[in-house]
């Protein structure tokens, strides 16, 4: 991985809330379902009535911005009224922007969702380093796992941790140093298939490895399904199945699915106001 000063944190004046909580989803590479699973995130909350905020900071693809502007579109076009959390995107890179969105976001909120680009940027390292929960989504397989650490290609043995798992020991170092703050980092493994089942145990042996040499922690997450790409247009999510009428067997897999993650992410418990809708 190169080194330079855009590896770096951007230097802000942010610091961590303490009445929001904040997750990051941040992983280095693209096609995790990193922002498909932080929207699903972000409305799982909101529908349990916790005041819940997005923040996109990939300007790029913007896919949290986009896939909550399609919601809110579907809502107007059909007058429905569906849990809908405050969303912005990062659309300047400049560090008073970031600072500013931060800010009003927190503002308020329960909870701030914050999805990062699929490549090093600054200001993704430290929204991770801001984070009250860190979740790397992977798919299950050793070009993903490469991202946290490095294998022996006879073995399977995990021989060391990669960078990006020395940038984020390092900002849970700071972060405890700072606020006596522990970010919890959570592996959410994603799009697990029933193939390879070889590979998936190698897969799954070399992340409980590296789990006991860095401190994550390793929970399901969202299988490889159509139904959570076809959903994008209309911005629904598995929590909106009244928006689906009847649901088939793929439905009701999938929403077993997110309450699985959702138990294991073991976010704090919110106080519902109103009771489907976000405040």
């Amino acid at each position: 991985m190169a080194t330079g000063p855009e590896q770096t944190p951007a230097s802000t004046h942010v610091a961590p809330s303490a009445s929001t909580h904040v997750i990051v989803f941040a992983n280095e590479k693209g096609g995790t379902g990193k922002s498909t699973t932080a929207v699903h995130v972000a409305i799982a909350l909101a529908a349990k009535g916790a005041r819940v905020a997005c923040l996109d900071l990939d300007h790029r693809q913007r896919t949290v911005g986009r896939y909550l502007d399609n919601r809110a579109e579907t809502m107007k076009r059909n007058g429905s009224v569906l849990p809908m959390p405050l969303h912005a995107t990062l659309s300047e890179q400049s560090e008073d922007q970031f600072e500013d969105l931060w800010h009003s976001l927190c503002q308020g909120s329960d909870f701030l969702v914050v999805d990062t680009p699929g490549r090093d940027d600054p200001f993704a390292r430290t929204a991770a380093a801001l984070a009250n929960t860190l979740v790397t989504p992977m798919n299950d397989s050793f070009v993903d796992f490469d991202l946290i650490g490095q294998v022996d290609p006879e073995t399977y043995q995990v021989t060391r941790p990669s960078f990006y798992s020395e940038l984020i020991w390092d900002a849970r170092k700071q972060r405890a140093r700072a606020d006596g703050t522990t970010i919890d980092w959570v592996v959410l493994r994603n799009r697990l298939q029933h193939i390879e089942a070889r590979n998936m145990r190698r897969v799954s042996d070399a992340l409980a490895q590296l789990a006991k040499r860095v401190g994550f922690r390793i929970i399901p997450g969202l299988g490889e399904r159509v139904i959570y790409r076809e959903m994008f247009p209309a911005g629904l999510t598995m929590i909106d199945s009244k928006a689906f009428g009847s649901m088939g067997l793929a439905h009701v897999a999938a929403r077993q699915e997110l309450r699985e993650m959702m138990a294991a992410l073991q976010l704090p418990d919110v106080v519902e106001q109103v009771p489907g809708v976000a405040a």
